[in-house]
């Protein structure tokens, strides 16, 4: 195998790699409503998209720069997974079930700055409290820890939200 050959495949790699994250980046500003930077993202993800393109078409039977192509799209997706958590960008709405300490978990998350609103609910085996916390996404796992900190029972799902008004939001 040439080293021409060697240098197209990972340059195909690279380009696709590139085209992925970028494409992964894209998608989670497209959610959050960001449309100078999903137009500028796009841009960029089709210039590099029709770069690993025409690379791999110059040479269609070369199967180098095929498993290239495909290992540079599967790697990317991972790349921009990884990109996307290390930024965290948006709020969480976290919901947290607590058949015993929902007083407690309340009082350390407000001792702690974050807002939350308790609400008593009725669970199947009685009475518990549900409380409800909106936070930036990069506290997600420092609201979480403090839950299991006080209750390690705590019931925590979340999901992402995008604020209609603004409230009280940890900065």
């Amino acid at each position: 195998m040439s080293l021409e050959l060697l240098l197209a495949g990972a340059s195909i790699f690279i380009l696709r790699l590139v085209d992925m994250s970028l494409d992964t980046l894209r998608v989670l500003y497209v959610l959050r409503g960001k449309k100078g930077l999903v137009w500028v993202l796009g841009f960029f993800q089709a210039l590099v998209f029709i770069l690993a393109i025409t690379s791999v078409l110059q040479d269609i039977g070369d199967p180098l720069r095929m498993i290239s192509y495909a290992a540079g799209f599967a790697t990317g997706n991972v790349i921009g997974i990884l990109i996307e958590e290390r930024l965290a960008v948006g709020y969480s709405h976290l919901r947290i079930i607590s058949s015993t300490y929902g007083k407690a978990i309340a009082a350390k998350l407000r001792q702690e700055g974050f807002a939350v609103t308790e609400v008593p609910a009725s669970g199947r085996d009685g009475m518990v409290t549900l409380l409800n916390c909106n936070v930036l996404r990069r506290h997600t796992r420092k609201v979480g820890e403090l839950v299991l900190q006080v209750d390690g029972n705590a019931f925590i799902t979340t999901e992402d939200v995008r604020p209609v008004a603004r409230g009280f939001w940890r900065a």
